[in-house]
């Protein structure tokens, strides 16, 4: 049977989830996709996702590969249908139709994180505390400036990971086209984009961040951690829940035409 090769972009509430991927006796966002696509696909339909994201992060822009029979040729059709099914909590912002080599982790050139910090009184607002962490320390702003500015280009992440999570003969290394803190109402972001990231690694570096720019460790441990080859000394993670993965970028070659 002839099919279609659609990539998904979805948003999702991570708060209601064991991650992404489809785990045992637990819900995940792959989990539920899946079991919608079969709903509709009358099925098993596999959703191949740009990378996995932990248990309470969010996503305003993961990416996932789908094949589908000929019946979803009109692929807002799809979207419409799975957005009739899906729970509140996922939404599937576009669909477009891929080309056959497509593979939505292989074939991304990049994908873009941002993480928010709030830094006002009202941060601690329910309304706000579920997006973002309220952080009642003051922070040296040039600091973070100073530290986000080491990331850029490409270096070995080892210090910057959980251990084991990666295989054996992976290098670790990331190439960071954009690391940034700007300011916002309420707070701060801090913006990241790379070829490629590590389990934890962008909890792992605004940790750190916020630990230099409240003063308790230098600047200098932030070079010094990128030359690690253990995450002895990295800084504790941020919480999750003020984590979204923002974009997934890929080739413009890999669309269909006309898109």
């Amino acid at each position: 049977m002839a099919e279609r090769t659609v990539q998904l972009v979805l948003h999702y509430d991570g708060a209601g989830f064991s991650g992404w991927q489809r785990q045992p006796a637990q819900r995940t966002v792959q989990g539920v996709l899946e079991e919608a696509l079969e709903r509709l696909c009358s099925a098993p339909t596999g959703a191949l996702g740009s990378g996995r994201t932990d248990a309470g992060v969010h996503a305003r822009g993961q990416a996932v590969g789908v094949r589908v029979s000929e019946r979803w040729k009109d692929v807002q059709k799809l979207r419409r249908a799975l957005n009739s099914v899906l729970p509140s909590d996922v939404w599937v912002a576009a669909a477009v139709e891929m080309r056959d080599e497509f593979h939505a982790r292989y074939s991304a050139v990049s994908r873009r994180y941002s993480y928010y910090v709030g830094t006002d009184e009202e941060a601690h607002s329910p309304f706000r505390g579920r997006y973002e962490l309220a952080f009642g320390q003051p922070l040296d702003r040039g600091a973070l400036d100073a530290a986000a500015a080491h990331l850029a280009g490409e270096h070995c992440f080892l210090g910057f990971a959980v251990q084991g999570t990666a295989p054996a003969h992976d290098d670790h290394r990331c190439r960071v086209l954009e690391a940034r803190w700007r300011e916002r109402p309420g707070g701060l972001v801090f913006e990241i984009e790379a070829n490629r990231f590590l389990h934890h690694m962008v909890r792992f570096l605004v940790g750190t961040m916020l630990d230099i720019a409240t003063g308790r460790r230098p600047l200098a441990d932030l070079s010094r951690l990128l030359q690690a080859t253990d995450n002895d000394d990295v800084s504790p993670p941020a919480p999750p829940h003020a984590l979204f993965l923002d974009r997934v970028t890929y080739p413009r070659e890999l669309y269909a035409e006309g898109v």
